[in-house]
């Protein structure tokens, strides 16, 4: 294993107080040592972004987590307007623009839709990779690496506390694990999503000096 990584998890979510799993998912990283929780309908409920509070937020962080409901297979309003004020020319991209190079960046989305809803004979006609794809291109341009998403899907028939619990624990287990930087990072490029076989990726201090 090697050195621990602070993590910026930006949470953007219109209308929380109506979410059963993203607030199952946001208790469950709450108070984790090294991982900053900036929830930015709260912090800026009028949408007046102070982007260079916000670049550097981003420049002290090392793994940055956007945490958002699958609007219309995009991010809430509040996260894009974050995305083209702060992502600024000659700060994120453009030949002066490497002040996220070499960090990572992770995708945690809620859908209501079931996984087979999402593909090319479902409902909604491609993969959530294929969907995600505009944020991916985003990290890309960045220069930041973009891993598998953590994808909770079918939102809408999770109505059994132990299936949320099972899912806060998923996200709390990944977030502590990339912290530490406790993963096989090999594998964990070679997954679709990230929370489909979290056994095989985080690594333990029995497995990791076989890595």
């Amino acid at each position: 294993m090697g050195n621990s990584h602070h993590i910026l998890v930006l949470f953007a979510h219109p209308a929380l107080e109506k979410s059963r799993v993203n607030r199952y998912l946001i208790r469950a990283i709450q108070g984790l040592d090294a991982v900053t929780i900036h929830d930015l309908y709260e912090t800026y409920p009028d949408f007046h972004i102070d982007v260079k509070f916000e670049q550097n937020l981003l420049l002290s962080h090392d793994i940055i987590v956007f945490q958002h409901p699958f609007y219309w297979y995009s991010s809430p309003a509040m996260l894009k307007e974050w995305q083209d004020l702060v992502l600024e020319h000659g700060f994120a991209y453009g030949h002066e623009g490497k002040a996220l190079k070499g960090k990572k960046f992770l995708s945690a989305i809620t859908t209501g839709g079931g996984k087979e809803a999402y593909c090319r004979q479902g409902y909604n006609r491609f993969t959530i990779r294929e969907l995600l794809v505009p944020f991916e291109q985003t990290a890309v341009l960045c220069e930041m690496e973009y891993l598998p998403p953590f994808v909770v899907q079918g939102t809408h028939q999770l109505r059994q506390p132990e299936q949320l619990a099972k899912h806060a624990e998923d996200y709390r287990r990944i977030i502590q694990a990339l912290r530490d930087d406790a993963i096989d990072w090999e594998r964990l490029r070679q997954q679709q999503h990230l929370n489909y076989n979290l056994d095989q990726i985080i690594l333990t201090s029995e497995t990791s000096q076989y890595v």
